[in-house]
């Protein structure tokens, strides 16, 4: 029997976004005749709680969960539970109190102290506890299942140094998949740590790539960027390009009977730009009170207090209703209640934003409704215009995002949504069959169906001039000969 064991850091009983694609691929697996186990950690604090993702879990699953011990992270642990525990309970007034009091200079100097006080001993990053465990844990299920192949997604790191090491123990080789640019100055603790635990990060990942079976990334230019960035690092025959998508079948279209047009945001938004948007609707709400009166966005999810801010401070509360996360299952009644839905970029003053698209928006494919892209240049955008989707505006723009806003008002109010559908067709290659197809083919070290070819896409413009600088990457010398040909 085929077999693998799955290394992911995050996975259910977790409910933030970097489950889905182990969990997703897991069941593929499973269904195809794989057997499949898990070895995932277990957190001081889950950062989205949600039990009943463990239903989606196939029994036949084994699912280790490892437990780090830090003191540093238990301590963060409790007093960020304490913390949430008398905000819920608190006043607004209090809460904004508390808002205000952290942003005092001195308190933000402290706190960025500790972060580079973080970002210097969590090397390679903050799973650093869990590396030990964890290989120790995973060479004794290697034990007794002995699989065929080692599948770490990445982030974090960690979980890519946990399948090196146990393939040394065991002669068992690894697959690397990178859902997100780690080790491409995105992370702001690439950022904030000293360039000597830069550099021996770039170095352990360099290590990583050339030991590895196969390497998986999102897009071409995600794996250009690496291409580029760790130059000699990867054998392009073995570079398999899988992005993110859904699973099962793409769902009737329906429009809700509203007499408001409703468009939906599920998600973490605190990374994700939404200034454009926030001024497109106060615009509307002066000058089309009509329009702007029969439109509704519902953001559902996490890092929601800033947005909630903005929209009391612009007066646009009776357009825009904020709420915290909810489970999965409830996520998914919010969806098919909507008219529409709302897919946001990350602030273009991060370096490298446009290597992201969203794992919602392959999830907006799936649930059939008209997406509306407030977006930068980014794979987002450049996904959305390959299924069709036309309702797309320039994140820079709050003109261009009034024009799409009351494109997305007429339709509904025509009876015309359906002809803002994404392709049908263009959406089931996203599907998750096609993608576990492409998996396994990594997995057992065959070459992608499409080879990628180094130099075919551009570098993206945030990112161009730090990878032409070759004083920021880690190259081989001489000494380093003997840890690579070990």
């Amino acid at each position: 029997m085929q077999s693998v064991a799955m290394i992911s850091y995050s996975f259910p009983p977790e409910g933030r976004a970097g489950v889905y694609r182990p969990l997703r691929f897991v069941r593929q697996l499973s269904s195809l005749g794989w057997d499949t186990t898990v070895i995932t950690a277990d957190p001081y604090r889950y950062e989205r709680f949600d039990p009943k993702l463990l239903v989606q879990v196939p029994k036949d699953t084994e699912v280790i969960a490892v437990k780090a011990h830090d003191p540093w992270q238990a301590f963060q642990s409790r007093r960020g539970k304490k913390l949430e525990k008398q905000l819920s309970e608190a006043p607004q007034a209090m809460i904004e109190r508390v808002h205000v009091a952290q942003q005092v200079p001195l308190r933000a100097r402290f706190r960025k102290y500790i972060r580079m006080a973080e970002a210097y001993y969590y090397y390679p990053d903050f799973a650093k506890p869990w590396i030990g465990p964890a290989v120790r844990a995973t060479a004794r299920m290697c034990a007794a299942k002995y699989p065929m192949v080692l599948w770490a997604t990445i982030g974090p790191v960690s979980a890519g140094v946990v399948a090196q090491r146990v393939s040394h123990q065991t002669n068992i080789p690894y697959v690397l998949d990178f859902r997100d640019p780690w080790e491409l100055y995105y992370y702001e603790s690439e950022i904030l740590r000293p360039k000597s635990v830069t550099r021996s990060t770039q170095r352990l990942l360099y290590r990583l790539f050339q030991q590895a079976r196969s390497v998986v990334f999102l897009f071409p230019r995600m794996a250009e960027c690496y291409c580029q960035a760790y130059r000699g690092a990867l054998d392009p025959a073995k570079i398999h390009i899988i992005p993110n998508g859904y699973e099962g079948d793409l769902e009737e279209f329906q429009i809700p009977d509203a007499d408001q047009c409703t468009v939906v945001y599920t998600g973490t938004v605190s990374s994700y730009r939404y200034d454009t948007l926030l001024e497109a609707i106060g615009y509307l709400k002066r000058c089309e009170p009509t329009v702007a009166g029969q439109l509704r966005f519902s953001f559902v999810g996490d890092g929601m207090a800033l947005l909630a801010r903005a929209v009391e401070s612009r007066g646009i509360s009776d357009v825009v209703h904020v709420s915290p996360p909810v489970p999965y299952d409830e996520v998914k009644r919010v969806i098919q209640t909507a008219h529409g839905l709302l897919i946001l970029g990350r602030s273009q003053d991060r370096k490298g934003h446009e290597l992201v698209a969203g794992a919602k928006l392959f999830g907006y494919f799936k649930a059939r409704k008209p997406i509306v892209g407030i977006l930068p240049q980014d794979e987002t955008r450049e996904i959305l215009s390959t299924v069709g989707v036309e309702t797309i505006a320039d994140s820079q723009s709050v003109q261009d995002v009034v024009r799409v806003l009351k494109r997305m008002h007429a339709c509904w109010a025509e009876g015309r949504l359906a002809t803002l559908l994404p392709h049908i067709q263009a959406c089931q290659r996203f599907g998750a069959e096609p993608q576990t197809a492409a998996l396994i083919r990594a997995l057992e070290g065959h070459p992608p169906e499409e080879p990628f070819v180094p130099g075919k896409v551009d570098i993206p413009a945030s990112l161009r001039e730090m990878i032409d600088n070759e004083w920021l990457w880690y190259r081989p010398v001489a000494g380093d000969l003997a840890w690579q040909q070990s």
